[in-house]
């Protein structure tokens, strides 16, 4: 059985690390690091993630369908399953997931969990925002934040950089 295999794809925001096996996708990170490649032999079990994230990119896709397999604890999962929840283009912020969470006085432990989330994008923590409307916290960098958001609320940049 395969495990742990990894695919790169260019994106607007960076170069996508995809990892994952026939059990599903385990995480996506995006690095400044400009691999001069991307996978031209995507393995099997990531050629779809690969494929929606390349459609999400084109303006093609508002809603990943995708077997996923994330490492994290049970309260992590239950985090990232409200995040899944947040519509394309929209935001809710850290006080809204933790009270749909179910324990509003968790929002800490809420906004950790944020930011370990191993699959940035597919599950949406960018959507996330502090009560006064600020982009607070992302792991990728906060003008990634800023650029998903506007790409997501068709504020498209004429250029990539």
């Amino acid at each position: 059985m395969e495990s742990n295999l990894t695919a790169y794809c260019k994106t607007p925001i960076g170069t996508a690390k995809l990892i994952g096996d026939a059990l599903g996708l385990q995480s996506v990170s995006i690095t400044d690091e400009d691999y001069n490649y991307v996978s031209h032999d995507v393995p099997e079990s990531l050629k779809e993630p690969v494929k929606q994230l390349s459609a999400y990119f084109n303006n093609n896709l508002q809603q990943f369908t995708l077997k996923l397999n994330p490492t994290g604890t049970d309260f992590q999962k239950k985090v990232w399953q409200v995040l899944q929840e947040i519509p394309y283009g929209k935001t809710m912020t850290y006080l809204e997931q933790s009270k749909r969470y179910g324990d509003a006085m968790a929002i800490r432990a809420i906004a950790h969990a944020n930011a370990v989330n191993p699959l940035w994008i597919i599950v949406p923590c960018h959507r996330v925002i502090g009560t006064d409307g600020s982009l607070t916290g992302y792991a990728g960098g906060l003008w990634r934040k800023k650029w998903l958001l506007d790409f997501e609320n068709g504020c498209q940049q004429t250029t990539l950089f």
